[in-house]
């Protein structure tokens, strides 16, 4: 392995969540395009894809606004640079509301697409982002937080 390999490290991190989302939604269109056969529709299907959409953007800034009332940033790509441990607002229901936020508009563009098969991208969706962003901001946030943040963590979920 030549050194530019080794610099780059393990792919965590590296890929902002909003990239993955658009990726995620792309693959979700793409699969309802050629998969058409298994496709569905519900009465009332668009009005809860709305609904569903606007409560993700509405927990995803929800997580913004406390994120940046507290001080510290937003972006996940850099966890050295959180200032501060946000516990309060939505974050006393979730630890990641962004994230959920994210997933549930994801839910809200399968719904819309009307495709089972797109709606199964969604775990592979969570999984990535348990392994890749998720668990090494958990592993900085203990290292910085120490006991402060095993208390949150233990006390609130990581989705919901």
């Amino acid at each position: 392995m030549d050194s530019d390999q080794a610099n780059l490290g393990p792919p965590e991190l590296k890929i902002p969540p909003v990239v993955l989302v658009i990726i995620v939604a792309v693959g979700m269109w793409a699969i309802a395009r050629v998969s058409p056969s298994l496709a569905f529709s519900l009465p009332g299907t668009a009005g809860w894809a709305i609904g569903i959409a606007v409560a993700g953007v509405g927990v995803a800034l929800l997580g913004v606004l406390e994120f940046r009332a507290a001080g510290t940033t937003v972006d996940p790509r850099v966890p050295e640079q959180s200032a501060s441990l946000v516990v309060g607002g939505v974050y006393r229901h979730s630890r990641n509301p962004m994230y959920l936020g994210f997933l549930l508009v994801l839910i809200a563009w399968g719904l819309y697409l009307g495709s089972v098969l797109a709606l199964l991208l969604l775990p592979a969706f969570i999984v990535y982002m348990n392994r890749f962003q998720i668990a090494p901001e958990e592993r900085f946030m203990h290292e910085n937080f120490g006991a402060s943040y095993d208390q949150y963590r233990s006390e609130v979920r990581r989705w919901i």
